[in-house]
């Protein structure tokens, strides 16, 4: 079965925070913030709700999302969903749905944005018989 791929997008409900797995990974986590807005039929009152959701980044894109984007920030967030479950100290079971990111971008509906491409190191192999100093 094809994981599911949604499209997400937002407000950084606060800034990345960036860490890294024992072996070296980086991964950011982010929050963003959903709003949708409709008019209602009957009272042709504005209405509002808000859905939060939770987004893993992995390697590059997690440190250069964590370089690029902060709090409040209007992103656009591609990826797919996955549920995750744990057990708290007390002993009950978690479970929770994340959005793990293939994409994030600005949203440049209402902002701009000077995206600059990101040099990588290339890693050349060493010369093991190579003398020392030389």
């Amino acid at each position: 079965m094809a994981p599911t791929t949604t499209t997400v997008i937002g407000n950084l409900t606060r800034d990345p925070e960036i860490r890294y797995t024992r072996e070296g990974q980086a991964t950011t986590q982010l929050g963003v913030a959903v709003n949708r807005r409709w008019q209602n039929r009957e009272t042709q009152e504005w209405e509002e709700a808000t859905s939060f959701f939770d987004v893993i980044c992995w390697r590059e894109l997690a440190e250069n999302v964590a370089l690029s984007l902060a709090k409040g920030m209007r992103v656009v967030v591609t990826g797919r969903l996955e549920q995750r479950s744990w057990e708290t100290e007390e002993g009950e079971r978690r479970t929770k749905v994340e959005i793990v990111a293939d994409e994030v971008g600005p949203g440049l509906r209402f902002a701009t944005a000077d995206v600059q491409r990101v040099e990588r190191p290339v890693i050349e192999p060493t010369d093991v018989d190579a003398p020392v100093g030389a």
